[in-house]
């Protein structure tokens, strides 16, 4: 053998020998480091993705923003990994979506992420929000009361929500309210929170109580509810409750929201003129649940329904009726507060299927509005 010949076999003992320790040393290194590979990975992939961790082990193990807040981010049923870790890089909440999906795949659970909705924090490691998007129950879930429910109907959406409250307690406790609620003008029997569960989209821890899933909703209402409000309420010479039962009518009654205050004027000023308010809504809720229907709103009402016998139904008595009939939003509450100044008594749907009205200041105006 010639030196030269002996040379080349030492550098291709030294390089095999190089060869031989990365191929141990590398995974044995990533896996001190980031945890044991996915098992199924091949030989060659375990060392591919190893030196990548390690090579961006950086964007692995610091979190973008240690003093970050949370924030809500959502994962598609289906959606794949290279995907989400491109959204989590565009959101802030990781610094590096190739160095985020190379750890996926070598831990094994770029095919386990789990739709859903999550909080996550870019105060949190990229490591530590992988994980975190395998768990299919979140602590928090998103709650949707829609304006113009009534209790029931929120109680009816909890099945499906995700939360551990149950219909049945929820109408309960919402309709069997303790103590003092302190709101202005509400009778001291009533006991009812109708009205007074505030519309809108709330995050909500899973293991939420029923009393305190009750709580969020009424504080929500008190948030919201400014002094400009209750000065503007005041005004209309109505109390609190008497204008959250009203504004549970104007809610019930407009399709397009920019009408509300004008509808609510057509209430008001039938008040001031000793008029019934004849709304069909109160008439639906005295009529409550229609098994045929399966809705809580009986639509078309007939003739027989508007005689129903009940303190709700306003065409057949005076004045508001005894409490509000559903869980308006606050602008239909600042439509009553904030009325338009108008001359109309009278509204009806107008023929177009707009889902706004026409509205009317004399009877024979109101006749003359009547579709073909």
């Amino acid at each position: 053998m010639t030196l030269a010949e002996g040379l080349i076999l030492v550098l291709f003992c030294l390089a095999l020998a190089v060869v031989l320790y990365g191929w141990n040393a590398i995974p044995s290194q990533a896996g001190a480091r980031f945890g044991p590979p996915s098992p199924k990975l091949s030989a060659w992939q375990r060392v591919e993705y190893s030196a990548q961790l390690l090579w961006n082990q950086d964007n692995l193990v610091h979190a973008v923003d240690p003093t970050g807040s949370e924030r809500q981010f959502k994962v598609e049923l289906g959606e794949p990994a290279g995907t989400v870790a491109v959204q989590l890089q565009d959101q802030g909440l990781i610094p590096s979506a190739d160095a985020f999906r190379n750890y996926l795949v070598y831990a094994g659970i770029d095919t386990g992420l789990q739709a859903g909705t999550y909080t996550l924090s870019p105060a949190w490691t990229p490591i530590q929000i992988a994980h975190k998007l395998q768990d299919a129950t979140p602590k928090d879930v998103s709650f949707q009361i829609l304006a113009g429910w009534r209790i029931e109907e929120i109680a009816a959406s909890l099945p499906t929500s995700g939360l551990s409250v149950s219909p049945g307690d929820f109408i309960q406790a919402a309709t069997h309210a303790s103590g003092a609620l302190g709101i202005d003008g509400m009778p001291a029997q009533v006991q009812s929170l109708e009205g007074f569960l505030l519309p809108g989209h709330y995050t909500i821890r899973r293991d939420i109580t029923t009393a305190g899933l009750v709580a969020i909703f009424r504080q929500a209402f008190d948030q919201n509810v400014t002094q400009d409000m209750l000065n503007g309420i005041k005004q209309q010479n109505l109390s609190l409750y008497e204008a959250v039962t009203l504004a549970s009518i104007v809610q019930k009654e407009s399709v397009v929201a920019d009408e509300e205050p004008v509808i609510a004027s057509v209430f008001l000023n039938r008040l001031a003129a000793g008029m019934k308010l004849e709304s069909d809504p109160t008439v639906q809720y005295a009529l409550g649940y229609n098994t045929a229907q399966q809705t809580w709103w009986t639509n078309p009402l007939t003739a027989d329904d508007l005689k129903v016998q009940s303190p709700y139904n306003t065409y057949l008595v005076d004045g508001l009726p005894p409490g509000p009939i559903a869980n308006p939003s606050i602008l239909a509450l600042k439509a009553v507060a904030f009325p338009e100044q108008t001359s109309y008594y009278y509204f009806r749907a107008r023929c177009d299927g707009s889902g706004r009205h026409a509205f009317a200041k004399t009877l024979e105006e109101q006749v003359n509005n009547a579709c073909p």
